[in-house]
């Protein structure tokens, strides 16, 4: 029992110890900008003894709020399988049914776009901020910051397709040496200067809230909103580590060193330091050690970029298996694994997009501007979803559930207030490329949902007739033809899909084999036991028909071609394990436009043809598209306007009036009168 418990002990430490590198490197490196914001960026707030004691206060309570309370205590508890993150919480309200349960979804759609939106300012932010550490060491270093940034993220951003398992192992040790550095760093300006202690009452930030102008307020608190970015990595990564390791690292190390550190930048200002360069941070630090607390920076906001862009990966992949995003090519780097991937898109446009931020910003003060309007939103539509958990999974009092929560919603909403100030100095950035992402996401789901009804629609067979069909044929091709279907074929009396007409028709005889092949994506991060279902419809001396339903997690690379491999060579299925011996036919959906009378309406089509056209088809995407022998048949289907019913059952629209979210109609059936669908 001591050596089981020994173990265990063993496997949280390395496991706390593996979470400070990937999910503190963000909210870990905020010391480098967050309080400098606040007395040297846009709120310009004068350096005197009670702002220097208020301004820490609201900092060290924020944090201990927000960050310790909320996330480590609280929004941890609501994983969905395992995992957590803005679409575990999407998994977990879906299945429910409660009154607005329209506006949850769509404000959890949101909130995932701007988290795209805040992958494009980390990496920028971070590199920039801990490269200025060059100006405190000379000043003739100033115009050389930009392009070492620069150079630093087209490195970074480059040796992505090569995977992180390698440099992985590195980044905990790193991660230890910088919060210990910054905890040294802090504590030794605390021991010069103890008084900055009495920021640790409440009562000084309350003071700084009261006697400051209301613009005044709202500019400290989005300069204080810089100190917990990063906190929703922590929700998002417990399906890599789990809750309990999270929490030993945050309460063990990684809060003890960002308190610490705080109230020593507090301690330094308040005994009227120099501050050079507008950086607190790296002017307490003696000229003596600043190359190598340059240095360990450096690497600290590339590991903190890091594991911000294999977010934005894993973010992309599971917005795929939830079919609210196109299909983009997703590589995995790690056999082992299954998280580690590497999406090209997303990663050349989160490059893109750091670069032009630098190159358009040119400091962290400027650039902090643009940050945290995109956190803040997430923060609060966590905070409303997390009512929903208490409420129908935990079962807690609503006079509990309310009296926890809503005042999280109040500080939340109202930082959220505050960064809104930043929209016009730079805030407009990641709202516009989150609501960009968002506007794809439900145009990807309002197409979609037209074309698989259309497909559905299309007279075919049953199942039943295919096999009489097979049973009178008086031969056969020699080959295993894989048809996949949207709908799993189990029943006698189910539809088949079109192309065993088409097959037919073509070659006027059947497959020996013909398997229908259903690919779920199912709303949990991993199918582990639940992989697959087989059914045999038919067997013969002319051959066989089989079901099979395959099952992919959200997180989970769903290559059919490899899990068809492996049941064939287990005998599962009785076909070949050679993929050269089997003969796909698949169906490409062409959409063209009828009925569409809104600009809405219009500009979703277009920008669904160019989705279409440049992201890969659901054959390619689970790994069937380099089967050898593969032909295709081209249905071409009309989109057109939907119109807005209510039923009191509807999944979206339930106690939604979508009159106001025209973009949310997704689960609308298009009528038939309005298909037209022929084949080429």
């Amino acid at each position: 029992m001591n050596q089981l418990h020994e173990i265990k002990a063993k496997s949280l430490l390395l496991l706390s110890l593996g979470a400070l590198g990937v999910v503190y490197g963000d909210i870990g490196t905020s010391p480098l900008y967050a309080v400098n914001q606040i007395f040297f960026g846009h709120g310009n707030t004068a350096l005197t003894r009670m702002n220097i004691l208020g301004a820490i206060s609201l900092i060290f309570w924020t944090i201990t709020l927000l960050i310790s309370i909320k996330y480590i205590i609280l929004v941890l508890q609501a994983d969905h399988e395992g995992k957590g993150g803005v679409f575990a919480l999407y998994g977990l309200l879906e299945r429910l049914r409660f009154k607005g349960k329209g506006l949850f979804i769509f404000l959890l759609i949101v909130a995932a776009g701007l988290l795209f939106g805040d992958g494009i300012i980390t990496p920028a932010i971070s590199v920039l901020s801990s490269t200025e550490g060059l100006a405190n060491i000379n000043n003739g270093l100033i115009p050389f910051i930009v392009p070492i940034t620069l150079a630093i993220l087209t490195a970074l951003f480059f040796i992505q397709k090569k995977g992180t398992a390698t440099v992985g192992i590195l980044f905990a040790p790193i991660i230890i040496v910088w919060f210990v550095s910054i905890a040294i760093m802090g504590g030794n300006s605390i021991m010069h200067n103890p008084q900055i202690l009495i920021a640790l009452n409440p009562y000084y930030g309350l003071l700084f809230l009261v006697s400051h102008s209301f613009i005044s307020i709202l500019l400290t608190l989005g300069a204080a909103m810089l100190a917990i970015t990063g906190g929703e990595a922590m929700y998002a990564d417990i399906g890599h580590f789990g809750a309990l390791p999270i929490r030993v690292s945050w309460f063990g190390i990684v809060y003890p060193s960002l308190i610490l550190n705080y109230l020593g930048q507090g301690a330094y200002v308040l005994g009227q330091h120099p501050v050079y360069n507008n950086s607190i941070f790296f002017s307490m630090v003696p000229h003596a050690g600043l190359y190598a607390i340059v240095i360990i920076a450096t690497i600290a906001t590339i590991i903190a970029s890091q594991a911000l862009i294999s977010g934005a990966f894993s973010l992309a992949s599971q917005a795929i298996s939830l079919k609210l995003f196109p299909f983009l090519k997703v590589i995995h780097t790690h056999t082992i694994q299954e998280g580690q991937i590497y999406v090209p898109f997303i990663n050349w446009a989160l490059y893109v997009g750091c670069v032009l931020l630098v190159l358009f910003f040119r400091t962290s003060n400027n650039l902090a501007s643009a940050y945290g309007l995109a956190v803040s939103g997430v923060m609060v539509v966590t905070s409303f979803s997390m009512i929903q958990i208490a409420r129908h999974y935990w079962r807690w009092h609503p006079l509990v559930i309310y009296a926890i929560f809503v005042p999280f919603i109040i500080i939340d909403t109202l930082f959220l207030t505050a960064n809104s100030l930043k929209f016009l100095e730079g805030g407009y950035i990641p709202l516009g490329v989150g609501f960009l992402l968002f506007f794809i996401m439900t145009t990807w789901k309002w197409a979609k949902t037209q074309t698989n009804a259309a497909l559905n629609a299309h007279p075919s067979i049953t199942v039943k007739d295919l096999i009489q069909l097979k049973k009178t044929s008086q031969g056969y091709i020699p080959k295993t033809a894989i048809i996949m279907s949207p709908e799993a074929i189990v029943n006698p009396t189910d539809q088949v899909p079109t192309l065993n007409h088409l097959l037919l028709e073509r070659y006027g005889l059947l497959p020996s084999t013909i398997i229908f092949l259903t690919v779920k994506q199912l709303g949990i991060p991993y199918a582990n036991k639940k992989r697959f279902e087989i059914k045999n419809l038919y067997t013969g001396l002319n051959g066989a028909i089989t079901s099979v339903i395959l099952k992919f997690g959200f997180r989970e690379n769903p290559n059919a071609k490899s899990a068809l491999q492996t049941l064939a060579y287990h005998r599962h299925l009785n076909i070949s394990s050679n993929p050269n011996d089997w003969y796909m036919h698949i169906v490409l959906v062409r959409a063209t436009a009828e009925k569409l009378y809104s600009l809405l309406d219009k500009t979703r089509y277009y920008l669904f043809k160019f989705l279409a056209g440049n992201t890969a088809t659901a054959e390619t995407y689970f790994g069937l598209g380099s089967v050898r022998n593969i032909s295709a048949e081209i249905f071409h289907v009309a989109l057109h306007s939907t119109h807005v019913r209510h039923k009191a059952n509807h999944h979206l629209e339930n106690h939604l009036h979508l009159a106001h979210f025209p973009f949310l109609r997704w689960r609308e059936k298009p009528h038939k009168s309005n298909l037209s669908m022929y084949r080429k």
